[in-house]
């Protein structure tokens, strides 16, 4: 087991290096000056070559590259244009917002989707079957866009029970946590129904029922842990997509987290602000993997030995 996650952490490091590698060029190949898009076509060319030389773009695109790759080893992601505040320190503010959120939405998912898997697959071609599936497909084709001013306009503004944006207490949290679980929710039950439908058809699932265990155990014990790998991928790669879809979902509701940050970043310029949030985003994605590989080998044994 240890040999096997040092591995996967010898295989992280490159990874980041090429996401963060990605980020910059993204950004620095985007079309047009971003000098000119935040001082205006009409400033003066001694404050546009000023601003220039403060963010640094006077040098060469090499030099820029290899000052972005140190400083941001060091936790240096350069400062922000209008308020001259650290990028990492502006970025950490609205990380526990981000994680709080796709924690619930995660955690909702879960709770939903799982037993609604597993009674789907084995209560097989039952009703019970038929409207989960049906349920799960809406779900996967109701973009967070939609859903999100759906649940406002239902449960805020007609019903008035929960409170339509801003960051608070758990009522806060309901409504962008099912905006933002729903497209989760949906895949993993029917990842969950999929792969409990090809473990219960197993000959050691048999084998346990012959043996006069209980129902209940032979669905927990042996099917549900045979079943788990491809529900942790799911659930893996979705969590990473999560923060993603968290900046349509904190534009919403409002939501001071990372997402609504870039959104804000976007409108304003805010060219290292900006950087710093795409980088924040996809290295969440890759830390995220590297914690699904490591639950693969808690869940599979087989995987240690290979």
């Amino acid at each position: 087991m240890r040999n096997y996650i040092i591995k996967r952490l010898i295989l992280f490091f490159p990874v980041v290096i090429g996401v963060m590698t990605l980020v910059f060029f993204i950004i620095h190949l985007v079309p047009g000056d971003p000098v000119e898009l935040m001082l205006g076509e009409n400033a003066l060319i001694s404050d546009k070559e000023n601003l220039r030389k403060d963010l640094g773009l006077d040098q060469p695109i090499i030099e820029q590259y290899y000052a972005f790759i140190s400083n941001a080893f060091k936790g240096d992601l350069g400062r922000t244009i209008h308020s001259q505040q650290p990028v990492t320190s502006v970025i950490m503010e609205r990380l526990p917002a981000t994680a709080e959120l796709a924690v619930c939405a995660i955690f909702a998912a879960v709770i939903i989707s799982i037993p609604l898997g597993i009674l789907a697959a084995y209560k097989q071609h039952s009703l019970f079957d038929n409207g989960s599936m049906f349920i799960s497909l809406l779900g996967i084709s109701i973009p967070n866009f939609w859903l999100g001013p759906l649940l406002i306009i239902f449960f805020s503004i007609e019903l008035g029970w929960l409170p339509v944006s801003g960051r608070g207490g758990i009522a806060h949290l309901i409504l962008p946590s099912l905006t933002l679980g729903t497209s989760l929710s949906a895949i993993l039950t029917r990842m969950t129904r999929s792969s409990m439908l090809d473990c219960l058809k197993e000959e050691y699932v048999t084998t346990a029922r012959a043996k006069g265990l209980r129902e209940k155990a032979v669905i927990a014990k042996h099917a549900l842990s045979n079943a788990m790998i491809p529900i942790i991928t799911i659930v893996g790669l979705q969590s990473g997509a999560l923060l993603s879809g968290a900046i349509i979902t904190e534009t919403i509701f409002s939501w001071p987290g990372i997402g609504r940050l870039t959104i804000q970043a976007i409108n304003t310029r805010d060219y290292p602000l900006l950087q710093g949030c795409v980088l924040i985003i996809a290295l969440s994605y890759v830390v995220v993997n590297l914690i699904t590989d490591i639950l693969y080998a808690y869940f599979d044994p087989r995987i240690k030995y290979e």
